[in-house]
């Protein structure tokens, strides 16, 4: 029997919709995890659940960066011996990590929520541009490293940083292509990500 077409009791049915909705759910993977906390002990579960609703209640964007954080400003934002004369411009707040895990990187970040993506609907006026450009204008920022993604929509968005950052007179650099087109810059290795920093080229 297909068990897309079980019945279920409404809890669960519920819960297997919920986990469909999040990115790379599939319905076979939604019932997975439904049926794996069904079996969890309740106090893992609850546990759980608080952590869910802890980040809808505790996480807020970085007033500086608008990198999401539970304190304004942030943890790099605050760092006394970040490199203020750069910033990292990145396409979501999971792209940071890697960079940071590489400990090539001591500059500054700046999280656009996405990227320039007319399919999707997605614009320059839906981005954290405008809090961007307002950090250049009043900061000692002598450069900015546009770390989006290297595929249609990631070039796009650099090209179009790239227009607005020129005027201030200020360095715009690219990371280099040691990241092979169409990759994303979470999955990439600690190796590839410090030679594409090392090796960025302005543009």
């Amino acid at each position: 029997m297909d068990l897309d077409y079980v019945p279920t009791a409404q809890p669960v049915s519920r819960l297997i919709d919920e986990f469909h909705k999040l990115p790379g759910i599939g319905p076979k993977t939604a019932q997975r995890l439904t049926y794996h906390l069904i079996r969890m002990p309740e106090e893992e579960a609850r546990s759980l659940a608080e952590a869910i609703i802890a980040i809808k209640d505790k996480i807020i964007l970085c007033s500086t960066c608008q990198n999401i954080t539970d304190q304004d400003p942030c943890v790099f934002c605050r760092g006394s011996k970040r490199d203020r004369t750069k910033i990292c411009v990145v396409a979501e707040p999971l792209d940071i990590l890697p960079l940071e895990r590489t400990g090539g990187y001591k500059g500054l970040y700046h999280v656009l929520h996405g990227v320039i993506s007319p399919a999707d609907g997605i614009g320059p006026d839906e981005l954290k541009l405008h809090e961007l450009l307002a950090r250049l204008k009043e900061s000692e920022v002598r450069e900015v490293i546009l770390a989006t993604n290297p595929n249609l929509e990631g070039e796009a968005t650099a090209m179009y940083l790239q227009k607005i950052i020129s005027p201030l007179k200020i360095k715009v650099t690219r990371l280099a292509r040691g990241l092979p087109f169409g990759a994303d810059l979470e999955y990439a290795d600690e190796v590839t990500l410090t030679r594409a920093l090392e090796n960025r080229q302005e543009i």
